[in-house]
């Protein structure tokens, strides 16, 4: 009777639904001497996994804390290098900044001018932009049109 037990349970592993008691007994079973014969070569399976549970890893890893210094140096010149490039490019352009003419007019009819001709080519950009929408509300008609929103 204990053998039928042992090649059902046997089965229930091997399609992976054993209990962890179920387990245990084949593995008991496994370790004794009274196997039968047709169960043989299961035995160094069993075997090898309550072996495999007893190893346990000794070696010694060595750290290698060499590279590491490397590293952090190379990453603090990196940093110096990144930190003068950004303050060479503000310095060079506050320097550019500063002797521009920033466009101020001494004589009002001529501020008023300049003003005009900005406010007409904003307004030029603007229209062409509500022209460009016009055409979107077209196609999103024709889209609704077609797939029947």
């Amino acid at each position: 009777m204990e053998l039928d037990k042992i090649e059902r349970i046997l089965e229930k592993y091997f399609e992976g639904e054993t209990s962890i008691m179920e387990e245990k007994e084949l593995k008991d079973y496994f370790a004794s001497s009274n196997v039968a014969q047709h169960l043989e070569h299961y035995k160094p399976m069993f075997g090898y996994f309550s072996q495999g549970k007893q190893e346990q890893y000794k070696a010694v890893i060595p750290l290698q804390t060499t590279k590491r210094k490397i590293a952090s140096w190379i990453s603090i010149a990196a940093t110096v290098i990144v930190l003068l490039g950004v303050g060479t490019f503000t310095f060079m352009n506050y320097n550019a900044t500063k002797s521009q003419d920033l466009g101020t007019y001494n004589d009002p009819e001529v501020a008023f001018r300049e003003t005009q001709k900005a406010l007409a080519l904003i307004s030029k950009h603007v229209n062409t932009g509500i022209e460009s929408v016009g055409y979107i509300n077209e196609y999103e008609q024709s889209k609704n049109k077609i797939f029947k929103k």
